[in-house]
């Protein structure tokens, strides 16, 4: 259903692919998914990127487990990090690539450090589109 692949003609990525092709029907796309715990509070102490990482994580499965997808249906991914500091960005991709989402990031994902997002205190957002098998 996805066929990931990286051109010859660009640098070889990191983990993830440039290009994600999908045969499938139809496309679940998700809301941006925030740090908010189910009384829509930001979790975690202010500036704790691994709390609200964790809570974006769980937030993303559930949602695309409601769309009837699982990470490995994903075929567009952005991260959207507070934060102009590079290490940061990498704490947290590191913490996504290494938790229950991590195939979610293996087709075409961006990662990108922000000014600020919706809420305040939330340091961390991640927008999903999933193939549905």
């Amino acid at each position: 259903m996805l066929t990931k692949t990286n051109p010859p003609t660009v640098h070889e990525p990191a983990g993830y692919s440039h290009l994600t092709i999908s045969s499938a029907g139809r496309l679940a796309h998700l809301a941006g998914q925030c740090p908010l715990d189910l009384d829509a509070q930001v979790v975690g102490e202010p500036g704790d990127f691994d709390a609200q990482t964790d809570q974006v994580i769980a937030n993303c499965l559930a949602v695309l487990s409601a769309a009837g997808a699982q990470p490995s249906d994903v075929v567009r991914s952005i991260i959207y990090v507070v934060s102009p500091d590079s290490s940061v960005l990498a704490g947290v991709w590191h913490r996504l690539t290494e938790s229950a989402l991590a195939p979610a990031f293996t087709t075409a994902s961006t990662l990108l450090g922000v000014a600020s997002l919706g809420y305040r205190g939330q340091l961390v957002e991640i927008d999903l589109t999933a193939a549905l098998p």
